[in-house]
């Protein structure tokens, strides 16, 4: 065999074979590796080259070194779950950084960091001031978790004292072009309700790039020709508007009546019906 060709064998034998092993490490060995990890990383990378162009190397021998370096991870991970003492050695612990919004200087230098690492760090995070921050982390992974003092976090629902309605993940049920029947399924629509919406936006299902229904039941779409303009949904707004009217028409039939008790019923009405739209508005709202 060709030199040339005995390295294209070997490249995409082990770049199958890397695949698979990185497949069965899982996803943590894309985002969040520890020292461990990153070594063997590494060690596999290393030994995979090695062999692709070594040509006078066992492809055997290479295949056994990164199945052997592969399988440490499973097997240190295993008493780890039962060793929070291997597991900090391993993993790594993370590092207090800011801690009742004071810089703690001598954690910064043990984890070799400089103050303006640290403010790139903030940034990141949308902080510019350090004296807005509680408490800051350096975890394992090299990414800082911050809390911001209770006066500089945003406000919530939970904080005004606000219900606000539960919301769904969207389900995809137009991509490409193509209707996908299982979306539709999970969330109780047919093919006929959703040929219907698209004929109330004026489009057609061939035009339809992505579709997507929301938490509410309303279908909205990006076309494949972006020059056009499709409505955004109008049954929530609407449907607040008629609200709204049938509660100002109520209070004009309690100001238009002479008759005390039809006028008692009007004003009655019209205040529970406020009360209802006070409750509903944050959710009818486009």
């Amino acid at each position: 065999m060709p030199d040339w060709l005995d390295v294209f064998v070997r490249a995409l034998l082990f770049l199958i074979i890397l695949f698979l092993v990185t497949k069965l490490l899982g996803k943590k060995q894309l985002s969040q590796l520890s020292y461990f990890e990153y070594v063997v990383g590494i060690t596999i990378g290393s030994i995979g080259a090695e062999v692709i162009t070594g040509l006078e190397r066992s492809i055997l021998v290479g295949i056994i070194g990164i199945v052997t370096t592969a399988a440490l991870p499973f097997l240190v991970g295993f008493i780890s779950l039962k060793s929070k003492t291997l597991r900090d050695l391993v993993e790594g612990k993370g590092t207090v950084f800011i801690k009742d919004g004071k810089i703690m200087e001598e954690n910064l230098k043990k984890e070799r960091y400089t103050t303006d690492e640290l403010l790139e760090l903030l940034r990141k995070k949308d902080v510019f001031q350090v004296s807005d921050v509680e408490f800051a982390v350096l975890d394992a992974t090299g990414d800082l978790s911050v809390m911001l003092k209770k006066e500089n976090q945003p406000l919530t629902a939970k904080d005004l004292n606000l219900v606000v309605a539960s919301v769904k993940e969207p389900q995809t049920v137009i991509m490409d072009g193509e209707i996908l029947d299982e979306p539709l399924a999970t969330i109780g629509r047919s093919r006929g309700w959703l040929h219907t919406e698209l004929e109330k936006l004026g489009v057609t299902i061939e035009n339809v790039f992505l579709g997507q229904i929301n938490s509410y039941g309303e279908l909205t779409v990006d076309l494949f020709d972006d020059i056009l303009q499709v409505p955004s949904p109008q049954e929530r707004p609407l449907l607040l508007s008629t609200m709204k009217k049938c509660q100002a028409d109520l209070e004009l039939f309690a100001l238009g009546t002479e008759n005390k008790e039809a006028k008692q019923i009007y004003e009655k009405n019209s205040e529970n019906l406020q009360k209802a739209i006070d409750k509903v508005t944050h959710i009818l709202k486009s």
